[in-house]
């Protein structure tokens, strides 16, 4: 079975060095088993939340995972309080003691549950392409049905972690009410309908970014003359760009767990190439403004954004 599904896998070469995120769940127990079995030095990291009692249990259950594979093992333990954004604020702190090449144990269904849920958020093709494939994902072509026959053949003990059934987080609603209900209203399985068109919608994504890729941000004649969809673009990346680093961050993000300037933002800058605004608001205490049709962002803490004005009419 492991011959068979690493066909499927995108690991990096044999003999490499990785670290491997093992929750001692099924989809990541699986993760490393592959890993070691793609012939790759292993390590395995546990993060221990410490939301649940019995949470440090289970870092004793990766231990003995990789004692049996024969990988090195670290166990890491971050402090979140329960509360509101959980998930997230969860994700945040596991990834900011893993190191920035971690691989996961995130599988196809995982992809379609990210594309309903960026699709529920409102998100546009970026969220929609979901988690590209990769190094870092190597099992996004496996089902977590899988993963768990793999466990079951091997006679390993997996963590069952309630938490993956709190009706709190959106992705779990996702899992065990939306997804079912729409495979029953179309008749089949829609995870491989849902991951197809994730990589359907990824491929138009990237196109648009390479042309987008032409246009300068910062030449406001050039930017109002390109089509709105690429001009877009073009000012998303901008201002993600030159988004000043958070300090209180250390680790580079996880790409999966990022947000891109909102519509909003992108389309004030927009108003201000077009010589509607004299400057415009955006987010990181920024200001954009227009001088001799080239666009200028400063960090002028001064120009504060109020909720009454975002930008700055070009009559003032």
């Amino acid at each position: 079975m492991q011959s068979s599904l690493l066909t499927r896998c995108t690991f990096p070469p044999a003999g490499s060095a990785v670290t491997c995120a093992v929750s001692g769940g099924a989809d990541s127990s699986a993760l490393l088993v592959l890993a070691v079995a793609a012939g790759l030095q292993v390590t395995a990291v546990h993060v221990d939340h410490g939301l649940r009692p019995d949470s440090a249990d289970e870092a004793a259950v990766v231990e003995r995972l990789a004692l049996r594979f024969g990988t090195a093992f670290r166990a890491e333990r971050v402090v979140v309080d329960d509360g509101p954004n959980l998930e997230a604020r969860a994700r945040a702190a596991r990834y900011g003691v893993l190191p920035a090449d971690v691989l996961t144990g995130h599988t196809a269904d995982d992809q379609a549950e990210t594309v309903l849920i960026n699709l529920l958020r409102g998100a546009a093709l970026p969220g929609l392409a979901a988690m590209r494939p990769g190094l870092r994902r190597p099992l996004l072509a496996v089902r977590r049905g899988e993963t768990s026959e793999l466990c079951t053949a091997l006679g390993l003990q997996v963590v069952d972690d309630p938490t993956n059934r709190d009706p709190r987080h959106l992705r779990n609603r996702v899992r065990h009410e939306l997804l079912p209900l729409l495979d029953a209203l179309a008749g089949r399985d829609l995870v491989p309908v849902l991951t197809r068109q994730a990589e359907l919608v990824r491929g138009d994504d990237d196109l648009l970014d390479t042309l987008a890729s032409t246009i300068d941000p910062t030449n406001a004649r050039e930017l109002a003359a390109a089509p709105l969809a690429l001009a877009r673009r073009a000012v998303r990346r901008w201002l993600a760009v030159t988004h000043p680093p958070d300090p209180a961050v250390t680790h580079p993000p996880d790409p999966a767990v990022t947000h891109p300037p909102d519509l909003a933002a992108v389309d004030r800058v927009l108003a201000v190439a077009r010589g509607e605004c004299k400057a415009a608001e955006v987010s990181g205490g920024r200001r954009v403004s227009r001088h001799r049709q080239h666009l200028v962002m400063s960090s002028d803490t001064a120009h504060a954004p109020s909720p009454a004005r975002a930008a700055a009419p070009a009559s003032e």
